[in-house]
């Protein structure tokens, strides 16, 4: 049999890449952390990491083991829920979203759940992508409403990840210039076309974005301000201070001044989804929020 404080020894070793950073973590010495990555591999006939004196890495094994640790976390955190919760007669649900996402699909989703299940007591954290979906690899939150640009979501992904991802929208990214800007009466803008111009973002992540874009585009964007609101970075651009690259679900409420223009493509888009663990999908509740949230995803595409 397998031991679980082995796993989550090795787990912590995953994440901070070496002994010593995981027997800090875990309050042990790098010598006891050693033993138990030695026992399990013991027990498995296995090697799960490989040393180096550059850290270690996870071999084959390590990693299909560590997806393994994970599922366990999981389910003992939603089983310790669980318990807590017994004799209440209602079922907890925890979930995490990002801002915009948040003010804009979620209440309208979160009302019909409650329709559907009045029993259920709901919880909602607020977080970007990189810090919810670990939570939900975790059990600490049942699923999560998140994000990903061009490439994969955050964090490790592929088999044995343990999170299953349901698209529900994509999210194109548009300028934004204050009204009098040369370029604001135009039907769409191609972006090496904005090379000289300044500009304000509404998240570092954007900023990083657009550099990408940029540099296919042949320049190199001046960026004068990286706010965490799309609502400020507008506020800032009607201001004068520069142009903005703004996600569609975050151009409102509107702000006086303003001109929106589509980018020609390839467009700069966000692709909105749900994060779940692959066992809580089937859950009633869990299936009749995220259906909530396709409706209201739908009905923002049809605005």
């Amino acid at each position: 049999m397998i031991d679980v404080q082995r796993l989550r020894v090795l787990r912590a070793v995953a994440e901070r890449g070496s002994f010593n950073q995981a027997a800090t973590a875990l309050h042990l010495t790098p010598s006891a952390v050693s033993q138990h990555v030695a026992a399990l591999e013991r027990s498995l006939g296995a090697q799960v990491v490989a040393r180096s004196t550059r850290g270690v890495t996870l071999t084959r094994a390590g990693q299909i083991m560590v997806a393994a640790a994970e599922s366990v976390a999981a389910e003992l955190e939603h089983a310790k829920a669980q318990v807590d919760r017994l004799g209440s007669g209602r079922t907890q649900l925890t979930i995490a979203t990002f801002t915009t996402g948040g003010r804009l699909l979620l209440p309208g989703a979160l009302a019909r759940l409650t329709a559907a299940h009045p029993d259920t007591v709901l919880h909602v954290r607020e977080g970007e992508p990189e810090d919810s979906l670990p939570l939900v690899r975790q059990g600490a939150v049942d699923l999560a409403l998140a994000y990903h640009f061009d490439g994969p979501l955050p964090g490790r992904q592929g088999p044995g990840s343990g999170l299953e991802w349901t698209a529900l929208m994509e999210d194109p990214l548009h300028v934004v210039l204050p009204e009098g800007h040369r370029l604001a009466d135009r039907e769409a803008l191609d972006l090496a076309e904005l090379g000289a111009e300044p500009w304000v973002l509404g998240c570092r992540k954007t900023e990083a974005y657009l550099r990408r874009y940029a540099e296919r585009a042949g320049f190199d964007p001046e960026v004068l301000g990286t706010t965490t609101d799309y609502f400020f970075a507008r506020s800032l651009v009607a201001a004068g201070m520069g142009i903005s690259l703004i996600p569609s679900i975050a151009l409102n409420p509107r702000v006086p001044g303003l001109r929106t223009v589509p980018i020609e493509p390839p467009v700069p888009t966000r692709h909105i989804g749900v994060a779940t663990i692959s066992r809580r999908r089937d859950h009633p509740r869990v299936m009749t929020l995220i259906q909530a949230l396709h409706d209201q995803a739908a009905e923002l595409d049809g605005v």
